[in-house]
């Protein structure tokens, strides 16, 4: 990890930060995105503790929910950064109501699926010329049972907040699949994993039921650091079998829910996204 350049969304608390601190130790050069000023400067303050002396920690900021906010995000990379040697993409959340981005889509879904497959995209060349690279993304075991709703890909019929969850992790998986198929042969890597049931700042924005039923559900939960181990070794592990594609649990590759294997739905749901970000190109 000595002097790899990491760039990480979702890093200013939970499994992000405490991989963003794992990395630093590790002497890599971490880079996090954050869509809160103050709270990014303290998480870089925390990650800087925990570093190497060698590591440099630097921050970004973006407002994932935003197609402008991440093709400004990458502006900002390319320009910062001359080569990316990991991209972590672990920013998500779930919402119990429904809600739209200025955009007009809705927010689960573009934060939890489109941000990352856009950011990474603008990226992907940069990557490819840094290579060998590695693509991270996290995603769940909630994505069994989910199918992609792709005649209400909005949720304009109908919105439950954990289908959706459910929804944007598949997604997440798939994006994976397809975007290992594209990587095949360039030194590049694609993968994604479950971090397991962690006890986080995650589902707090839910109200006061949801809140205490997290809560209650931390005597089950794995720590921060627990959840980030797999994200961690991902990105470090030297030689890792059939990484590519890969999603893995607990440092092992798993096989996700059937619809998460079909390659068709894999490339209809990238064709799509495609359109959704209205052209790659900034």
């Amino acid at each position: 990890m000595s002097q790899k350049q990491i760039l990480i969304t979702g890093a200013t608390n939970g499994i992000g930060l405490a991989a963003a601190k794992a990395l630093a130790a590790l002497g890599a050069n971490v880079a996090i995105v954050g869509r809160n000023a103050a709270r990014s400067t303290i998480a870089a303050t925390e990650i800087r503790a925990a570093a190497s002396n060698a590591a440099h920690i630097t921050t970004l900021l973006a407002d994932l929910a935003s197609q402008a906010a991440v093709r400004g995000l990458a502006a900002e990379i390319l320009a910062r950064y001359p080569r990316i040697d990991v991209l972590i993409n672990n920013a998500g959340a779930m919402h119990r109501a429904r809600q739209l981005t200025g955009d007009g889509i809705e927010l689960t879904w573009a934060v939890n699926h489109l941000a990352p497959f856009l950011l990474t995209t603008l990226l992907l060349d940069r990557i490819k010329a840094s290579s060998p690279c590695r693509i991270i993304t996290t995603a769940s075991d909630a994505h069994r049972g989910a199918d992609i709703p792709f005649d209400d890909l909005n949720a304009e019929t109908l919105y439950r907040g954990f289908v959706r969850y459910q929804q944007s992790k598949l997604a997440n998986v798939l994006f994976t699949r397809e975007l290992a198929r594209r990587l095949a042969g360039t030194g590049t890597s694609a993968s994604c994993f479950h971090p397991g049931l962690v006890a986080s700042g995650f589902n707090q924005n839910n109200g006061i039921l949801m809140s205490l039923a997290m809560l209650a559900l931390r005597p089950l939960s794995r720590s921060v650091e627990k959840g980030a181990e797999t994200l961690v070794w991902l990105a470090n592990a030297p030689d890792i079998p059939d990484l590519n594609g890969g999603y893995f649990v607990d440092r092992e590759r798993r096989s996700p829910s059937r619809q998460a294997q079909d390659a068709q739905t894999a490339q209809r749901l990238w064709d799509i996204s495609e359109k959704q970000c209205a052209g790659l190109r900034a």
